[in-house]
């Protein structure tokens, strides 16, 4: 985000006349400064970073109530939900001794439990990362 700022200074000097009548008389002087604000580097590399975790994390949470529901993996968008998040579960399967817990038709997908907690971890350490390189006014 562009923060664009604009400052008026106005500054009044009194100055005495020659002649009594007209009293006491000022200069005006006034000076304009124009200043635009933009985040640094390690901000934006952040913003960058919390966005792509925050994806992470939804399609994650995504496949976790698609599962619980029982949704019909026969479905375009599910059937792609689950793929993508395939890819970030994977990592984390076989951690635990059963991946998955089932009752009827619905499944607590274990895997994606701690895969969302895991990829947390990593962005806190992410962030973390970037925030000794950012700048703090002083």
């Amino acid at each position: 985000m562009t923060v664009q700022e604009q400052q008026t200074v106005v500054t009044e000097t009194p100055m005495e006349s020659a002649t009594p009548a007209t009293g006491v008389q000022s200069t005006r002087t006034i000076a304009t400064r124009d200043t635009t604000t933009q985040p640094g580097g390690a901000e934006t590399a952040r913003r960058i970073v919390g966005l792509i975790f925050g994806l992470i994390q939804i399609v994650i949470a995504l496949r976790i109530v698609l599962l619980l529901l029982d949704a019909r993996a026969g479905n375009a968008i599910v059937s792609g939900i689950l793929n993508i998040s395939q890819v970030f579960v994977g990592p984390f399967e076989g951690i635990l001794h059963s991946d998955a817990l089932q009752s009827g038709g619905a499944l607590l997908d274990m895997a994606a439990i701690l895969a969302l907690i895991g990829w947390t971890i990593v962005e806190l350490i992410v962030m973390w990362a970037i925030g000794i390189f950012r700048r703090e006014r002083v």
